[in-house]
């Protein structure tokens, strides 16, 4: 991969209904990100949370990036 290395914080919202379009954008834009982490909220009583937390690391150009961002958008 040629380019910058970018560190991108998303918040997903509503899992259950988002999960599965924020994981098709992510596949889709797949080879400019180098490290996915994913970390989902639990409540007092290990209920997992409708809200997720994903850190990206992209290594690609701005204007790759900014694409990402509004397809996730």
């Amino acid at each position: 991969m040629s380019g910058k290395n970018t560190l991108l914080a998303i918040r997903v919202g509503d899992r259950g209904n988002n999960a599965l379009k924020v994981q098709e954008v992510l596949t889709r834009h797949g080879c400019n990100i180098k490290v996915r982490l994913g970390l989902h909220d639990q409540d007092d009583g290990n209920v997992c949370s409708p809200f997720g937390t994903m850190i990206l690391q992209l290594s690609c150009e701005k204007g790759d990036v900014r694409c990402v961002i509004e397809d996730l958008s």
